[in-house]
């Protein structure tokens, strides 16, 4: 979970910003997927829209500070650049990552994630649906291989929410 303070308005240049703390709940149920650790760590986010074009970077860095004592310790670097481009339809594509860099075992996992996008409504609520194809250009020594696949859809809250 990130949460970000940032300021009202873009820079001069044009830079959205926030920063703030990231923190890993272990809320995983499954012992093979999760890490069954408490983190917490410095998040930061900044990306410039210029027309139909937005580009960015989020990052954060997580370190373990309690939990299953039999768990690894995590000593994390994520990264996650991205630019996209949207059309006036609302249809959009964009190419992403979200690398990790693990400090303790010197290992990245970097898989590059190509994505197409339409924002649509399900009666007054604005989704945002999602398909993607990637393909993992470094992971770690029995991590995953080869192509991945995603399709998602998110609830997109109005501005109007947030402004009472």
């Amino acid at each position: 979970m990130s949460l970000f303070l940032s300021p009202k308005k873009p820079t001069a240049g044009g830079l959205i910003w926030g920063a703030g703390p990231v923190f890993l709940l272990p809320t995983g149920t499954d012992k093979l997927l999760s890490a069954r650790k408490w983190g917490a760590g410095p998040a930061a986010v900044g990306l410039v829209v210029n027309g139909p074009w937005t580009m960015g970077m989020l990052a954060n860095h997580i370190w373990s500070f309690a939990g299953d004592d039999k768990r690894q310790d995590i000593n994390n670097t994520f990264l996650q650049p991205f630019v996209a481009y949207t059309w006036p339809s609302a249809w959009t594509v964009s190419v992403q990552s979200e690398s990790t860099y693990n400090w303790d075992d010197e290992q990245w996992s970097i898989p590059i994630n190509f994505n197409v996008s339409k924002l649509v409504r399900f009666g007054q609520l604005p989704v945002a649906l999602v398909g993607s194809v990637g393909y993992w250009v470094e992971s770690p020594t029995n991590g995953p291989e080869g192509w991945r696949f995603r399709l998602q859809a998110n609830i997109v809250l109005p501005k109007s929410v947030f402004s009472h």
